[in-house]
């Protein structure tokens, strides 16, 4: 039998489920809590508004994708080829939620505010993505890598949007964007390698 859903996750669930079918500019928590089968005050205590729920989402991916990573399937791997890794398994698991995640960017691309107040939380799961490939994400060098990863990730989500069931365009465009930030992931042979090529092309 199916483990019975926390609160926190029939909310997410019952906002992600409407976003896709109606959008998320015109959602109402009034909505979502008569989705989800609650009432407005319990829904009010476990979330302050719509952008905190999208901030619970997000970390619920974080946390799912911690479970999914296996340390022994990383052994031997270069740092870059472990975050690639990582975040194909965040990529995986938003999948089930793509029609939510295209209704949700699309209104938030006309949301300057909710754009910004996205950025925290972004940064917040770049910073587990990094831990989550055995790369260190602590003080200003983690801080800067953590925004480079955040970079990296937003590109290959907006290919990730359009892409076809097999994620071949996601995961070309992820593989080239942590490619031109690889000296930040401490990957000194493949940096070396693209130096070279470039010395040799001059």
């Amino acid at each position: 039998m199916a483990p019975r859903k926390s609160i926190e996750d029939k909310i997410i669930d019952s906002a992600l489920r409407l976003a896709a079918e109606e959008g998320w500019s015109n959602l109402t928590l009034s909505d979502v809590a008569q989705q989800a089968n609650v009432s407005l005050s319990d829904l009010h205590g476990q979330f302050s508004g719509k952008r905190s729920i999208l901030s619970a989402f997000s970390r619920r991916t974080d946390v799912r994708v911690l479970r999914a990573v296996d340390p022994e399937d990383q052994e031997g791997e270069r740092p870059k080829d472990r975050l690639f890794d990582v975040l194909m398994l965040r990529f995986d698991e938003l999948q089930n939620h793509k029609e939510a995640m295209r209704a949700i960017s699309r209104d938030l691309a006309r949301d300057p505010f909710g754009l910004l107040a996205g950025a925290r939380p972004a940064l917040r799961s770049m910073h587990w993505m990094l831990e989550a490939a055995s790369i260190d994400a602590g003080g200003v060098y983690g801080a800067v890598r953590a925004r480079a990863l955040c970079l990296v990730w937003l590109a290959a989500f907006r290919v990730w949007l359009e892409d076809e069931p097999g994620l071949g365009k996601t995961m070309s465009e992820l593989d080239k964007r942590l490619l031109q930030s690889v000296t930040l992931w401490g990957d000194t042979d493949v940096a070396t390698t693209i130096q070279t090529s470039a010395n040799a092309a001059e």
